[in-house]
């Protein structure tokens, strides 16, 4: 987890966070347990592997939020189309159930909010207490 409010690259120093939220198809509660487990393996090496840097995130069975932080060259969409067409090609195959229960894993909608660094704090507090509702 990164902890310097600021990057720096050849000709850029930027401070870029997401706060990103999707869920399954029809809202339906499929990310208990094994899968919910799976997913967050799964979110963490992808985010890794594109370059992005997971922040925060919480599983609820009906939702994912995550907390992101990214370079100025790449876009909150492809960074969710990367996420979540990864996720849900590798989750359908590992558990069979969730082929039988939705024709897609994922819905083609996704919240986006760019976050400053005055309210950084507040999205995190915000994701960390989604268990507790």
């Amino acid at each position: 987890m990164a902890t310097e409010r600021w990057k720096h690259s050849n000709t850029t120093v930027y401070n870029i966070g997401f706060h990103l939220i999707w869920c399954p198809k029809y809202r339906r509660n499929v990310l208990e347990n094994e899968i919910e487990a799976r997913l967050k393996e799964l979110l963490y090496n992808k985010a890794e592997e594109i370059g992005v840097t997971i922040e925060k995130m919480e599983i609820m069975p009906d939702h994912v939020h995550l907390f992101v932080k990214t370079t100025p060259t790449m876009s909150p969409h492809w960074i969710v189309q990367q996420l979540k067409g990864y996720t849900s090609r590798i989750l359908r195959q590992e558990f069979s159930e969730m082929r039988t229960r939705l024709p897609t894993l994922w819905t083609r909608s996704y919240y986006c909010e760019s976050v400053g660094h005055i309210s950084e704090k507040t999205v995190k507090k915000y994701i960390e207490d989604q268990k507790n509702k």
